[in-house]
C-alpha cells in the first residue's frame, strides 16, 4: 500500500508540476515580470509593510499561502530571467505537486473508495477549494511590492482557514443529516468571521489593476493545477491498484 501511495504521488506530482510550469508562462509569470518593474518605486516609509514574494516560489500561485523572505533585501540571490528562472520554478512546482499529490493519494486510501481519474478530479477541486480558493477570500494572492500584515498572523490564519475548510467539506460530503450540514458550513465560515490579518494601510507601488489581474490569474492557474493533479493522482492510483 505504501509503495502504491508513494509511486502514485511521485508520478502525478512530477507530471502535474511540469504541466503547470508551462501554464504559468502564459498566466502569472508575465504579470510578475511587469509588477517587478514597480517594486523599487515603493515609498521608504512603507518599506516595512511590503513583503517581497519570490516569483520563483510556486507556492505564491498554487496555494496563495503567506511566504517569508527578508523584507527589502536588495542583495538576495534570485535566478536570472529566462531558462534558469523557468527551471527553478519548474523544480519548485514539481516538489509542491508531489507533496500535494501525497496528501490526495493518502486521502484516497483512507476513504476506501474506488478512485479513478474522474473521481480524482473531484478530490482535486476539493483541494483547490481548501488550499487556494477559501484562503484567497481573506488573503488574496499578492504581487511583489504589495503591502501586507505581519507574517506570523497571516500564516496562522491561513492554516486555520485551510483546516476549517477541509473539515467543513468532509462533514458536508461524508456525513448525513442537518446537524452535520450546519456544522460543516459553520466550520468553513469561522475563519472568515474571525477575519484575516490586514495591513495598516492598503496599497503599494504596483497599480491596483495589475494586482487584481494577478489575483484572478493566480486562482485560475491554481484551479488548473488542482484539476490536473487530481486527475493524474486518481488515474495512476487506479491503474496501480489494478495491477
Amino acid at each position: 500500500m505504501f509503495r502504491r501511495i508513494f509511486m502514485s504521488a511521485l508520478i502525478a506530482g512530477f507530471l502535474g508540476g511540469a504541466a503547470i510550469s508551462v501554464v504559468q508562462q502564459v498566466t502569472t509569470t508575465p504579470i510578475i515580470h511587469h509588477a517587478e518593474q514597480y517594486e523599487g518605486q515603493s515609498k521608504p516609509d512603507a518599506a516595512h509593510h511590503s513583503l517581497y514574494q519570490n516569483p520563483s516560489n510556486s507556492l505564491l500561485v498554487l496555494t496563495h499561502g503567506p511566504q517569508s523572505t527578508h523584507e527589502g533585501e536588495q542583495g538576495a540571490w534570485a535566478p536570472s530571467d529566462g531558462l534558469e528562472r523557468f527551471l527553478f520554478t519548474g523544480l519548485a512546482n514539481i516538489l509542491t505537486g508531489t507533496g500535494f499529490a501525497l496528501i490526495l493519494v493518502a486521502c484516497f486510501a483512507l476513504s476506501r473508495e474506488t478512485v479513478d481519474g474522474q473521481r480524482g478530479v473531484l478530490w482535486g477541486l476539493g483541494g483547490f477549494a481548501a488550499i487556494s480558493l477559501a484562503p484567497a477570500l481573506g488573503l488574496p494572492p499578492e504581487v511583489p511590492g504589495a503591502m501586507t500584515a505581519d507574517l506570523v498572523p497571516r500564516q496562522s490564519w491561513w492554516l486555520l482557514c485551510v483546516a476549517a475548510t477541509a473539515a467543513g467539506l468532509w462533514m458536508l460530503v461524508y456525513r448525513k443529516g442537518a446537524i452535520w450540514m450546519v456544522a460543516g458550513i459553520a466550520a468553513m465560515a469561522l475563519p472568515h468571521l474571525i477575519g484575516a490579518p490586514q495591513p495598516d494601510r492598503i496599497g503599494g507601488a504596483v497599480p491596483p489593476e495589475l494586482a487584481g489581474h494577478f489575483a484572478a490569474a493566480s486562482l485560475v492557474t491554481a484551479a488548473i493545477f488542482w484539476t490536473i493533479l487530481g486527475w493524474l493522482s486518481g488515474t495512476v492510483w487506479h491503474r496501480l491498484g489494478a495491477r
